[in-house]
């Protein structure tokens, strides 16, 4: 799958499926610019940020140097801060350390890219120029549980607990084990928008389309359980 027409058609399949507030956000990482893709100018203070510019139907692409305002965002994407941004980023750090928001020891596991990007694409799911390498879902509980129930049913779930702070590492923990669900943190939700009762379930460009089909028979499955346990509430619940 390639041309938009595929993506807009997949992005529709998720649509029908489950309720999505925002559009789902494509992100590849590349070696250079694509074609017929604006540059990103201005500054944002997140490289989440930019997922908020996506889901509002903005296509763009970054350089590292647009990530240079998030010391952790730039950790987890493996881009390398210039001199003076690297004070920055000890400042940053030493901060949350002294809040207990971190402790100096989970830095390391933390996941990050294995290979710093030149370029980063975003766009809408349904506009997206390139192949994504990941994709970011926006949704409520409910509906990350039908996702990630498909995704399980597919076989390309991750396997992992729900990831927490920061939001950024789930991109490339998506990218290393399969889909993957994140309940976001506090700098992300400021930045991004995201709401109290939203969460992100993010999954692999590549496993989309299996998720889409798994999904189908799942949303079938749960209207029909959903039945069936209303019924034995209202037989067996006597409180």
């Amino acid at each position: 799958m390639s041309d938009v027409g595929n993506w807009s058609a997949l992005e529709a399949r998720f649509a029908n499926a489950v309720k999505l507030e925002r559009r789902p956000v494509a992100v590849a990482y590349l070696e250079c610019a694509p074609y017929g893709v604006a540059k990103f100018h201005g500054t944002e203070p997140s490289g989440c940020s930019f997922w908020r510019l996506a889901a509002e139907g903005r296509t763009l692409y970054t350089v590292p140097e647009d990530h240079f305002n998030c010391a952790v965002g730039a950790y987890t994407h493996n881009i390398a801060l210039s001199p003076e941004r690297e004070q920055e980023t000890g400042i940053t750090l030493n901060m949350m350390f002294d809040l207990g928001y971190v402790k100096p020891e989970e830095l390391p596991q933390i996941p990050r890219l294995t290979k710093s990007p030149a370029v980063v694409v975003y766009s809408p799911l349904g506009q997206a120029p390139v192949a994504p390498d990941v994709v970011l879902f926006t949704c409520q509980p409910r509906f990350a549980m039908l996702l990630n129930e498909a995704a399980n049913r597919a076989g390309v779930a991750s396997g992992a607990p729900v990831l927490g702070r920061p939001t950024c590492m789930a991109l490339p923990a998506s990218l290393q084990h399969g889909a993957i669900l994140s309940l976001g943190c506090i700098g992300n939700r400021v930045y991004t928008g995201l709401g109290e009762d939203q969460m992100y379930f993010v999954v692999r460009g590549q496993d989309l389309e299996v998720i889409a089909d798994a999904l189908e028979v799942l949303t079938t499955a749960n209207a029909a359980l959903s039945d069936y346990a209303i019924g034995r509430r209202q037989t067996l619940s006597t409180s």
